[in-house]
């Protein structure tokens, strides 16, 4: 027995001499918000191979693990790595390289905008993004007569901020083959004097879209790197790209394989035969940068342009219900193929009517409870008949909270004293499942995602204004919120096992803030500072 007790003894000293684990840096003296199961907080936590491997107090973890890097963060704030639950990486990087209309408050100055950037660039075509009427005093679409008398000869295609309406000049439909008598199932084509006046919404959109050139592969890079760079300088570690080709995925692939690239992208498909047949057939695609496992559909348009398909009629446009873009039968086909081949469908939805047939559709293929996290993008508007089928059968609602707040200007203009009561209804949906992804549909929303944050809880944009947030009972908590962006956004695209919180095993994703957005005032938290951002324990920003 005696001879027992010195061998065990001298096992445990030999392990202890040994406990002193090398890892590449350790972060200690930190408020760190873990996003646990618990929530809990800790000061401490060591990195190795890129992954978290321990975390909790630091006399914890400096007593079991050495390193040359001790970074002493003097009370700063950690949080994961911020995660977009939707957005459109891709396409807001080759925004970069288009004339910016954010803001702009008159179509004169959209002239002079896009005369500017046509004298700096001198493109085959004139293209722009993210102007919309409804910040104007006149808020009426737009008509061509002023870009053919700047642009007689050389195209022009202005997208509308949401992305579901376009202005365009006569060189742009000539091009495209669009007159008076020109029919598009799922979109629109304005006239005025039986003539087109340049708008297009919706599937319209892309008769004249699908002519513009991609850039040239270099140009391309070069806007992506610097729109990943931009995103991490907001603190974003990971993004859900609502939308991508089989080119654009491939060439975010490559440039991830060989170090070019660090953004995590989780890639929905756009539901095209090519995309359908090389990804979603074959199966799920996973890296530790890339996951495509997710087909992207849309059921309507946007609400701020009147193509958001509502029961019953809009409040300032009677005649008008708005439009659903696909054939009822396409919805059915590619929800047979997210069933055979274990993808995840994703579908925007942005009125009541539209809302009710995504959510009828989904229903007759998960069959009550289940874990395909089917999502509906937006759901802005719900019926109240049709909001516990968000529970029942386990659809998970994603949403984007800034847009809330761009819209409630104008909303109940659109849907009426009532039916704005069920727009926006976070709150109510986030109960249905327990859980909620957020994010920002960038380049319709800037890419900040403290901006989400802000306008989860207070529901106010930047001026302060509504005084007591709209409709303020439909708010999320700061914990709620915090989720959202993190461990809930993760759990939307099936990584939640490896990112999304600072765990033990997960990718050491993860930013440093001056202030602490739990506990600020909440005016201040749009302008609380990213000081760094690091993905797989490796310094971006």
């Amino acid at each position: 027995m005696k001879k027992l007790f010195v061998l065990a003894l001298f096992i445990g000293l030999l392990w202890s001499c040994n406990e002193n684990i090398e890892v590449d840096f350790i972060v200690t003296n930190a408020k760190i918000y873990t996003v646990d199961s618990a929530f809990s907080v800790a000061e401490c936590f060591a990195v190795k191979d890129g992954k978290f491997i321990a975390v909790g107090n630091s006399k914890e973890i400096l007593s079991k693990y050495n390193s040359d890097q001790i970074l002493d963060l003097k009370g700063k704030y950690v949080y994961p790595g911020f995660i977009d639950a939707h957005s459109h990486f891709y396409g807001y990087c080759m925004t970069l390289l288009q004339a910016d209309l954010r803001g702009t408050k008159s179509f004169e100055e959209i002239l002079e905008v896009i005369k500017i950037h046509d004298e700096k660039y001198n493109s085959e075509w004139v293209l722009g993004r993210s102007w919309d009427q409804n910040d104007w005093d006149v808020k009426e679409f737009p008509t061509k007569e002023k870009l053919d008398k700047l642009f007689p000869n050389k195209p022009v295609y202005l997208k509308r901020v949401d992305g579901h309406a376009a202005i365009a000049n006569s060189k742009a439909l000539e091009l495209a083959g669009i007159t008076n008598k020109t029919q598009v199932d799922g979109g629109k084509i304005y006239l005025q004097n039986d003539e087109p006046t340049g708008v297009l919404i919706d599937n319209a959109m892309t008769l004249v879209s699908n002519l513009v050139p991609d850039p040239e592969q270099e140009i391309a890079i070069k806007a992506l790197k610097q729109g990943e760079q931009n995103c991490f300088e907001v603190g974003l570690t990971s993004v859900c790209d609502a939308g991508l080709y089989k080119k654009q995925i491939l060439l975010i692939d490559s440039l991830q394989n060989i170090g070019e690239m660090n953004m995590r992208v989780y890639a929905m498909l756009e539901p095209n035969e090519e995309n359908i047949n090389y990804f979603a057939k074959n199966g799920i695609y996973k890296t530790d940068y890339l996951n495509v496992r997710s087909i992207k559909l849309y059921a309507d348009g946007a609400l701020g342009s009147r193509g958001a398909c509502l029961i019953e009629p809009y409040s300032d446009d009677p005649e008008n219900y708005g439009l659903i873009v696909e054939p009822v039968e396409f919805y059915h086909e590619m929800c047979k193929v997210a069933i055979e081949n274990n993808y995840q469908i994703n579908t925007h939805a942005i009125g009541d009517s539209a809302n009710r047939l995504m959510l009828n559709i989904y229903s007759e293929y998960l069959n009550g409870p289940n874990d395909k996290r089917w999502r509906i993008e937006h759901a802005q508007v719900i019926h109240l008949d049709d909001v516990e089928k968000f529970g029942k059968y386990n659809i998970i609602p994603s949403i984007q909270s800034t847009h809330c707040t761009s819209d409630m200007y104008w909303a109940d203009e659109r849907l009426g004293d009532e039916r704005i009561k069920n727009a926006y209804i976070y709150k109510v949906l986030l109960d249905q499942n327990g859980w909620i992804p957020n994010g920002t549909d960038f380049p319709v929303e800037k890419i900040d995602p403290l901006l989400t944050f802000y306008a989860s809880v207070s529901r106010k944009d930047l001026e302060g204004y509504p005084e007591n947030g709209f409709q303020k009972e439909n708010a999320l908590s700061r914990e709620e919120t915090l989720k959202s962006m993190t461990i809930w956004a993760a759990k939307a695209a099936f990584e939640e096992n490896e990112k999304g919180s600072i765990e033990s095993g997960k990718f050491a994703d993860f930013i440093v803030l001056d202030k602490d957005i739990m506990e600020i005032d909440e005016n201040k938290i749009p302008y609380i500072n990213i000081l760094n951002t690091y993905i797989s324990g490796d310094k971006v920003k």
